[in-house]
Formats: structure tokens, sequence, C-alpha cells
């Protein structure tokens, strides 16, 4: 004889699908933060990509880093234009060039293979980017700009602080998505553009 199958598993799939919705909406999920979540967006991730499209955006989901983020849709030829709903920031450059410094720092610690979690001080973080900054005879003041640039990075969520250890921090891999090999590729002329911006900002 056949069993009926109950309906309050579907409130329960609408209830996690909305939680997951709601969760990209406002920012990047990690796996590492909430698995069980991580666990529902699996679950869910074609009707998660469904609804998305239909509001402009587009779910980017690498499972093997366990990460999860969403960006606006890039509009064909012939398809209407939406109303952005994620914003754009401008970046400085000494942000943009401590980004790409610890991307940098990133593929060589992949290439190393020694571990999984790039983990560094806050001042390692500070002396990558001091090495391309113009001289500065206020160092106090150049050490304070680093710091307020290295906030800013875990406020975006490149950088995360280690609990219980306020001067270590981890490169969160999501970095990869936003920094991609073709930048890396060309890091260097990146670098020459940087410093002579930099310097003139020095000037200034």
């Amino acid at each position: 004889m056949p069993t009926s199958v109950s309906n309050t598993t579907e409130p329960e799939a609408d209830n996690s699908f909305s939680s997951v919705t709601i969760a990209l909406l406002k920012g990047i999920l990690y796996q590492e933060s909430d698995p069980p979540l991580w666990q529902h967006l699996l679950l869910h991730q074609s009707r998660v990509r469904d609804y998305l499209r239909q509001i402009g955006l587009e779910l980017i989901l690498d499972e093997a880093e366990g990460y999860a983020w969403l960006r606006s849709h890039k509009t064909e030829e012939g398809e209407q234009e939406l109303p952005r709903l994620i914003r754009r920031h401008p970046l400085s450059f000494p942000v943009s060039l401590l980004l790409a410094l610890l991307r940098k720092r990133l593929a060589e610690f992949d290439a190393s293979g020694s571990d999984t979690r790039l983990i560094l001080s806050r001042k390692e973080v500070a002396d990558l980017m001091q090495l391309f900054l113009p001289e500065n005879s206020n160092e106090t003041k150049t050490i304070r700009q680093i710091e307020s640039h290295i906030n800013k990075i875990i406020e975006m969520g490149f950088l995360r602080k280690l609990r219980g250890e306020e001067n270590m921090v981890e490169v969160r891999r999501i970095l990869k998505s936003f920094v991609d090999a073709q930048w890396l590729h060309d890091f260097d002329q990146r670098l020459a553009l940087y410093r002579k911006q930099l310097g003139e900002e020095s000037s200034e």
C-alpha cells in the first residue's frame, strides 16, 4: 500500500531556499561559516539561480573552495538592461595594490602546496605593501594608512581576523574570483601604474 508524503517538507524547503537567497543578497556565503546553510544552497542551487536570474543577478559558486557570491548579470545583445541591485564601489589605488599583492602571495602559497589556509600577521601584510610605496619621512603616518587599507579589505571580506589573535589575518580564497589569472599576468605593468599614481598622491 503506497504511503502518502507529508506536505510539511514544503514549508521547510521554502524556508531554506529563502534563507539561502537572503544570505547571498547580504554578502558572501562561506561553507565553513555556516555548513547547514551551504548544504541548503547546494540542494536548491538550480532554483536559486533561476530566481536570481529574474532579478538580474548571477550566482557564482565554487564548491571546491567553499564560497558563493552574487554579481550583476551581464546583459546580452538585445536584452533590456535592468537596474543594478549590487552597487559597484570604486577602489583607491592603495587598496587595489594591496589586493593585487595579496592575490600574488596567495598564488605563491598555493604553488608551494604547504597548506590550505594562508595566514599572515598584519606586519607581514604591511610589509608586502610597504615595498611598493614611495618613500615617506613620516613612517608613523604611512603605517597608519596601511592599517586603514588592511581594515578596508577586512570589511570587503577578502581578509578575516582570527579569533583570539588580533594581529593575525587569513587571506580568503574568494580573492581568486576577483583578481583572476589574467590580472596577475599583467601584474608588473599594473604595479608600475600604481607606483606612479601613489607617487603623484604622495607629492600632492
